[in-house]
């Protein structure tokens, strides 16, 4: 028997690096619009059958700490596609339909960064970051294609004008039926993939659903124990389903990064049209933990083994990620508030533990509301949807999340320490925000 050659670690590693270094993956981020952290399977629903999901969780990487921006549509996608706090952004968290600020043409969206990489780029769905000029729309935001709607599926007539599905800058159809639409941006996306799949592609796939008015498809309409939202959410696992089954076809499954998040949680002032927070406190609208805290799962076999990953990481760090991986650097002329996880994904050893650096919480009319660092987290201010002041008006208030996720036992108390530390925090995060401004501060778009 002929000896095991033996190969220095360290050739091994710069190896590693450089294939990877050339051989770039695709990217796909699917971006579900109000699902909960507990409308999935694999996080725990009874009732909800999630399958192709589950299996991304199960041979992939779940976060079980990851975090949405923003507990609102248009400035969770903002931040998502800048890896800046929505606070940058110059506008409200909700963009209505007449809208008259929208993405401002200096930012650097994930789309225009990856295009730098020679990534061909798409969007289809929702965009929901301005509408009322050109210059706010997808196609001069760096991707090549889109089809969707430019805001939410709920600004309908008659309080808002008929409701446009767009293709590029042109409208397709007013007030199309909305059964139809998870099908429809499937359909669009396996085109997409199949089309550039001896290129580099990133696919932005922000579904309609299942955020209110529920529209499922026929074939999956009346079939989920869950009603009408649970057949919404099941439909969009079929989708997910049929792009993996695409990219196993075409053979870029080893090399695809694809993602699965939602914008926020579940809107829960629309009862059993709404979703499930799980075991974490309120929802949409509010930076309780119920409101941010959203599934996460990331499939790349080439490089994740699976894991449940418990590192607090968010929609702002999935823009620097993307960016490293398709080989580009993060924009160092404005502030990025993303970090790479790239050490996480890959398991590679020196990487920086993330657990260190602060999480804001951005609320009603991006409002800095809280913050969490490693087990720890401090309001300073709540909200909810629901109308419910949990804590009879008391306002600072301090949790340990490892031991109590649900936010049930204020520590505020008790540790004014960490009172003292994380108020000091919030300060610093509100100076430095204010000095910066957004780039609607030092001109208007044009």
């Amino acid at each position: 028997m002929k000896p095991y050659l033996c190969i220095p670690a360290l050739t091994l590693s710069l190896s590693g690096m450089a294939q990877q270094q050339t051989e770039s993956p695709n990217i796909i981020i699917v971006y579900a619009d109000d699902l909960g952290y507990g409308d999935i399977g694999i996080n725990g629903h009874p009732d909800i059958k999630t399958p192709n999901l589950d299996r991304m969780g199960i041979d992939g990487m779940r976060f079980t700490n990851y975090y949405s921006a923003s507990p609102a549509s248009t400035a969770s996608r903002y931040s998502l596609l800048t890896g800046r706090y929505p606070i940058r952004s110059g506008f409200r968290w909700v963009l209505s339909a007449d809208a008259e600020r929208g993405i401002h043409p200096d930012e650097l969206t994930l789309a225009e960064a990856l295009k730098k990489q020679g990534y061909a780029t798409a969007i289809f769905g929702k965009w929901h970051l301005g509408s009322t000029r050109k210059a706010y729309l997808p196609l001069q935001n760096g991707f090549d294609e889109y089809v969707g709607f430019p805001y939410s599926n709920d600004m309908l007539p008659p309080k808002y004008p008929d409701i446009p599905l767009m293709d590029g800058n042109d409208t397709l159809e007013l007030n199309p039926d909305q059964s139809q639409l998870t099908a429809l941006y499937t359909k669009k996306a396996l085109s997409f993939i199949e089309r550039h799949r001896k290129e580099k592609f990133f696919l932005y796939l922000p579904y309609a659903m299942p955020h209110v008015p529920l529209h499922p498809g026929k074939n999956f309409a009346g079939k989920s124990k869950r009603g009408a939202y649970g057949d919404a959410v099941e439909e969009l696992d079929w989708g997910v389903g049929e792009i993996l089954k695409a990219l196993k076809t075409h053979g870029l499954h080893e090399n695809t990064v694809v993602w699965f998040m939602s914008d926020n949680g579940p809107w829960l002032t629309q009862r059993e049209r709404g979703g499930s927070a799980g075991l974490f406190r309120d929802g949409k609208g509010s930076t309780w933990e119920g409101g941010v805290r959203v599934p996460c799962l990331v499939q790349w076999p080439a490089h994740i083994r699976p894991e449940v990953n418990e590192k607090t990481v968010n929609a702002m760090d999935v823009y620097a990620t993307c960016i490293r991986l398709a080989g580009g650097d993060i924009p160092d002329d404005r502030t990025v508030d993303g970090q790479s996880i790239v050490s996480y994904l890959t398991g590679e050893n020196g990487g920086e533990d993330k657990e260190a650096v602060p999480f804001f919480y951005y609320g009603i009319n991006n409002q800095l509301m809280a913050v969490r660092k490693g087990m720890w987290k401090l309001h300073v201010k709540t909200y909810s949807q629901l109308g419910i002041d949990y804590f009879d008006g008391k306002q600072v208030l301090l949790f340990n999340l490892y031991t109590d996720p649900s936010e049930k036992y204020d520590l505020s108390d008790s540790r004014p320490d960490l009172v003292a530390e994380l108020s000091q925090l919030i300060k610093n995060q509100r100076e430095e925000a204010l000095r910066e401004g957004s780039f609607f501060d030092r001109e208007n778009p044009k």
